[in-house]
């Protein structure tokens, strides 16, 4: 188990603009990682060390991100203005959390700029939407060698810290674990254990130092 990306909902004027204000704080250009047909959506892919990348997503016009959870999920945030959606983590087995979450993944694709379509399985996100501190999970189809943090690889910019209002014991109990540390390459700073749960801001360790978006 381990951190897959972090996912940032469009502002106001759009996902393209709101990409390049982070594209400008972080010191990387995006990619386009293509329309999510299953989900309504379409996102902006910046890829970063260690396996990890950010997305800047964006709902459509289309029904699908009315009915699809990960489709209202982008929606919802947009309409709040905007910023950090959520967070995914991905496994190499989804059963486990199948079983736990009484219900069965939903497959995911999309075909970035690179022309390869990714596919993938991912569960978790009516959770997300029910307690946003909560991560969803996700399983690739493809190889490690086609993640989206390999195309235009950078590793130049790290994501560090996740800041996080919510509960560590009610994470462990979503993820199936009670490790000290249950994703360990980045930090998790919990605060505000009793205001609104979420993603509060996310640190990043950048060539010009650290970086809090």
């Amino acid at each position: 188990m381990k951190l897959d990306h972090v996912s940032y909902a469009s502002e106001p004027d759009g996902y393209r603009a709101t990409a390049e204000r982070i594209a400008e704080k972080l010191g990387v250009a995006p990619y386009d990682g293509g329309v999510h047909p299953r989900f309504g959506t379409r996102n902006l892919i910046f890829p970063l060390a260690n396996g990890h990348y950010l997305e800047v997503v964006e709902a459509l016009e289309h029904p699908a991100a009315l009915s699809t959870p990960f489709g209202q999920a982008v929606r919802a945030r947009s309409e709040l203005g905007g910023g950090w959606m959520g967070w995914c983590v991905s496994v190499d087995d989804l059963t486990a959390v199948e079983t736990r979450l009484e219900r069965k993944a939903v497959d995911g694709n999309r075909t970035p700029e690179s022309g390869l379509e990714l596919r993938w399985l991912q569960i978790g996100v009516k959770g997300l939407i029910a307690d946003p501190q909560l991560p969803f999970f996700i399983k690739w189809s493809a190889d490690s060698s086609q993640h989206p943090s390999t195309y235009k690889t950078n590793e130049d910019v790290a994501i560090d810290t996740l800041q996080i209002a919510g509960d560590r014991d009610r994470l462990r109990d979503w993820l199936g674990t009670q490790d000290a540390k249950p994703i360990s390459e980045i930090n998790i700073d919990w605060s505000a254990p009793h205001g609104t749960p979420g993603i509060m801001s996310v640190s990043f360790n950048t060539q010009n130092g650290p970086v809090t978006i």
